[in-house]
């Protein structure tokens, strides 16, 4: 008997199966696709806001359609530039100094021989991921106050809270001491599967770190690098907007003015839906682009693997 028909009788079998259990498979699919319906996919229907006058009495099938009249004004806006310049250089900066530190410290902790030592230090590491954004946000305010730990450690008395130059350093070095810890937990797990024997034999011939690094460890976790990367490069518009809206003042308005908090401040305090559904709108549609854009670019650097 041939391969095919062997698949063939596999697949008739498994058919059968199906037809003659659908009641189980029911069961326990209709919840979870219940809640995926929704909770994911009937929202979807509200992007239909962006391109109408939305009245909340009227409803969404009672409200005048007017198009990409709310695209058009967000486009023309004099502020559109300095809130899209603002989003980018905070994800783009974010990815170029948060997206090496965890694959550092993955390399680091596997340089730890000591079990327990390991242990205790990635506890440590981790430990932040679980301090809520707005708790962390706290803390930095409360860091980088006027008489804070830092300015009086260095006998300063400088709000840095309050300077638009300062807002971005403070956001990104942040997240970095949050998330890079919990980050690394991938890489440390992928580092496992390099070859021991491997890395024997390249000490024998007396590799140095480097050397190890690159021809043991890093092909061990290259593939699991190139899709984290194209992840994050592709929702690099996606800016957290809970910590840009905490860390927010009145002063530092001009670089920490992102399109998250334009969204949230049109929307939910201005009362203008409309307007606020088009610009995440546009958002989504950015991240989308650039996902696939990313994706193809770094699966031709790559040998043809992407996501």
């Amino acid at each position: 008997m041939s391969q095919k028909k062997q698949n063939e009788g596999k697949f008739s079998n498994v058919v059968l199966y199906v037809t003659q259990h659908w009641q189980l498979y029911v069961i326990f699919l209709l919840p979870a696709l219940a809640l995926t319906l929704i909770f994911k996919y009937i929202p979807m229907g509200g992007i239909l806001i962006a391109f109408q006058e939305y009245n909340p009495f009227r409803g969404i099938l009672g409200s005048e359609w007017v198009g990409f009249k709310y695209f058009q004004r967000f486009l023309s806006s004099p502020d559109f530039m300095t809130y899209l310049g603002n989003t980018l250089k905070l994800s783009i900066y974010g990815l170029l100094w948060g997206f090496p530190m965890p694959i550092l410290l993955a390399f680091l902790l596997n340089r730890i021989e000591s079990t327990g030592i390991k242990k205790k230090i990635q506890l440590v590491l981790y430990m932040p991921n679980f301090i809520s954004v707005i708790v962390l946000c706290g803390i930095v305010r409360i860091f980088l106050s006027v008489t804070g730990p830092v300015n009086l450690l260095f006998g300063s008395q400088i709000n840095f809270m309050t300077m638009p130059e300062a807002f971005r350093t403070i956001y990104i070095a942040s997240g970095i001491w949050q998330g890079a810890g919990w980050a690394s937990i991938m890489y440390t797990a992928s580092l496992s599967n390099a070859s021991q024997d491997l890395k024997e034999a390249a000490l024998i011939d007396g590799a140095n770190i480097f050397q190890q690094i690159k021809a043991v460890e890093w092909p061990a976790i290259k593939d699991m690098v190139v899709i984290q990367f194209i992840l994050q490069a592709g929702n690099i518009m996606s800016v957290g907007f809970e910590k840009a809206y905490a860390l927010q003042t009145d002063l530092n308005m001009g670089t920490s003015e992102i399109i998250a908090t334009y969204v949230y401040k049109k929307g939910l305090l201005d009362g203008d839906y409309s307007f606020s559904t088009a610009v995440g709108l546009f958002n989504t549609v950015i991240n989308v682009i650039l996902l696939v854009v990313v994706n193809k670019i770094v699966a031709k650097m790559n040998d043809g693997k992407g996501l």
